[in-house]
Parts: structure tokens; C-alpha cells; sequence
């Protein structure tokens, strides 16, 4: 195994700077193979372009790591239940994969990488489908909308209610969300941002990029209103909560990315006792601190828990000063803490430079990021 995942990471390194390129012919031999497959996918595919090459990466760089290989394409699996996907389309999509990685690495490319390759795919396929087949869940949740609030002209909060069988989520998870009226076949996924519940209702927290981008972000921001249908995939993610461990628990949100912190907050509500919580919230001026108000509100009721905003644009902001990252090192030494971090993918970037700086323990550190489909 040691030896694919070498070869596996040598030929990506020959593509991987050219993903649009071998994206666009994985698709186009895909669907020339089995043309009835396009209608498995949504009009305008360069968001699914993001997820093939996400997923691909990931499965490249985490061969050598078996567990975490096995967790992840399991859950990969039954999330594609959602676009239908059968035993049989696996084959196809291998075929397709190999020709791309082939066409583009070009004359670089080897014998031995193309059987590495194979060798991956197949023990990928065999886990993605396990992952389906074990799944006892629907292949997603139909969910209405009950409260839709702006918050400002880009971010707005959104309650729903799963309408089928309870959508059995950990806090900390997201979820991908399709609006089939107005972007059916289109997936986004968004964090969760309250614990489980009976009444089966998920909160979500959205922010469509500045420029109109994110049409499935857009369309919720925009366009949702309570009553309208939504549909709602399987939970994935490891942004969890270590249910034995002990130590004080490091949140820091980045805008949005305040969604998994807040269900890991009102989560640890229910069972923490001993463990200091430390919220660092974090965005780029005051206004954009939408839930900051709540979290305060918390404050007064949990004595273990303390938050700390910060806003890097506005010297004149009464509390913290600076990029997120770096108000957070100014507070540290966090290398005893349970570290959870959620934002931009820079802003996760420099906070993980930051906690390593700091040696925190890789394996204490679980973080989620947002990226502007």
C-alpha cells in the first residue's frame, strides 16, 4: 500500500495543476461511454468539477492512511445515493478517470501509475459501495423551510424541518442541500448549525459570495421562503465532538463558519460539566458578527464558556484586533486544548499554521472549510 500511495502522489502531481483540463475530459469521456448518465448531473457542472477533483485528491492523499481512507469513502458512498448512482456506474466512471488521467499527464505518464491507479479505484469503489449499501437512510431527506431570516444583503439564517424518517445528524456535521425549484441536480454542502433535535429541524447558516456567485447559496439567500422545499443528503464530516476526551475545547469561527461552532456549543450545553469552552469569533467588520448577540446570550448562562470577537477591518471595533489566526495565538498556549476550527480556507489555513506553531497535536484538531460555490 505504501508503494501505490507513492505513486499515487507522484502522477497527481503531474495533473494536478491542470484539474479544469482533466475534469473536462473525465466528463466528456464519461458521458460519451453512457450518455444516459448526464441526466444524473445538473445543467451547469462546474461545481460537480470541484467535488470530482476534492474527491480524487482526498482519496490520493489519504491511501496510505487506511482508517481514515475507509471512514471517508464509505461516507463519499452513500452521499452519491443522492444522484442515484448504481453498482454498475462505477465501472464507467473508472474507465473514464483513467483515460483523463492518462490524456492529460500525457507522455509522463507510466505503466506502473496506471496500475496504481486501478488498484486505488478499486478498492475505492468497493468502499463507496459498501458505504451504500449499508445505508439504511433514504438517499436524501425532503425538508421544508419553516423561518428565513436576511442578514444583510448576502447572509441569511434558515430553519428547516425534515419531512421523512429523523435525519440522524452529530453536531458539528454538514450536509449537502439541493433547491430543486430553481437548481435541481445542483449540491452544496452546508454545515449544521444546532445539535440534534426531536422536532427534526436543521439550522443553516448562508452566505453567497460577493459578485453573485454560489447559485445554490444565491438561491437560498435570495430566493427561499418559508414553505418551500428543500432536499437534504446524507451527514458527512469528522468536526465532531471526542466524547472521551477531557480536555478545555478551542473553538474559532470565521464569518459563516460559525455554524458547526454553534452546534458544538449548544451541544456541549447538554453534557460539558468540567471543560472550559473558548469561542474565538472572528470576521472582517462588527456588522458581520450576525450572531454575536447570541452567543453572549449564552455566555451569561454557561459558566465554562467565553467568546472573544475580533474584526480585522475596523480599528475602532471595542473588542479583539487583527486576522483571526493571530488574535488567537495572542491568547494561546492552546497545546493542551481539543481544537475545532471553521471558516474561509484561508483564514483554517493560518489558524492550523498558528496551532502548529503552538504544537498542538495534529490529532487534537478537527477544522471545516467554506468555499464560495
Amino acid at each position: 500500500m505504501e508503494n501505490v500511495a507513492r505513486l499515487l502522489k507522484e502522477s497527481w502531481a503531474l495533473v494536478e495543476e491542470r484539474g479544469e483540463r482533466l475534469a473536462g475530459h473525465f466528463y466528456a469521456r464519461l458521458f460519451l461511454l453512457d450518455p444516459e448518465l448526464r441526466k444524473l448531473f445538473p445543467v451547469q457542472m462546474s461545481g460537480q468539477r470541484d467535488r470530482l477533483l476534492e474527491a480524487i485528491v482526498t482519496a490520493a492523499q489519504t491511501v496510505d492512511d487506511p482508517e481514515t481512507f475507509d471512514e471517508y469513502l464509505r461516507a463519499l458512498g452513500r452521499d452519491h445515493r443522492k444522484y442515484h448512482v448504481s453498482a454498475d456506474h462505477y465501472g464507467t466512471l473508472g474507465v473514464a478517470l483513467l483515460d483523463g488521467l492518462r490524456t492529460v499527464a500525457g507522455d509522463r505518464w507510466s505503466l506502473e501509475y496506471d496500475q496504481a491507479w486501478r488498484e486505488a479505484y478499486a478498492s475505492i469503489s468497493a468502499r463507496m459501495l459498501a458505504g451504500a449499501e449499508a445505508d439504511v437512510n433514504p438517499p436524501f431527506w425532503h425538508a421544508e423551510v419553516l423561518t428565513h431570516e436576511r442578514l444583510g444583503p448576502d447572509t441569511a439564517v434558515l430553519t428547516v424541518r425534515a419531512l421523512q424518517d429523523p435525519l440522524p445528524w452529530q453536531a458539528g456535521q454538514y450536509v449537502s442541500v439541493e433547491v430543486p425549484r430553481h437548481l435541481p441536480q445542483t449540491w452544496r454542502t452546508y454545515s449544521v448549525a444546532n445539535a440534534p433535535n426531536e422536532e427534526n429541524v436543521l439550522e443553516f447558516h448562508v452566505r453567497t459570495p460577493a459578485g453573485g456567485a454560489g447559485w445554490v447559496s444565491g438561491a437560498l439567500v435570495r430566493r427561499t421562503r418559508p414553505g418551500d422545499l428543500l432536499r437534504l443528503a446524507a451527514p458527512m464530516g469528522s468536526m465532531t465532538l471526542d466524547p472521551d476526551s477531557t480536555r478545555d475545547i478551542l473553538c474559532v469561527a470565521g464569518g459563516v463558519g460559525l455554524a458547526p461552532v454553534k452546534a458544538l456549543v449548544e451541544e456541549l450545553t447538554r453534557v460539558n460539566r468540567t471543560r472550559w469552552v473558548h469561542v474565538f469569533y472572528g470576521a472582517r467588520r462588527p456588522d458581520e458578527l450576525y450572531a454575536l448577540p447570541g452567543l453572549e446570550e449564552l455566555v451569561t448562562t454557561y459558566p465554562w464558556l467565553s467568546v472573544t470577537p475580533s474584526v480585522s477591518d475596523d480599528p475602532d471595533f471595542a473588542g479583539e484586533h487583527g486576522d483571526l489566526a493571530e488574535v488567537v495565538a495572542r491568547y494561546g498556549p492552546w497545546t493542551t486544548h481539543d481544537c475545532y476550527v471553521s471558516g474561509s480556507a484561508a483564514m483554517v489555513r493560518a489558524t492550523l499554521r498558528a496551532l502548529a506553531a503552538d504544537d498542538v497535536p495534529p490529532d487534537h484538531i478537527r477544522y471545516d472549510t467554506f468555499g464560495t460555490l
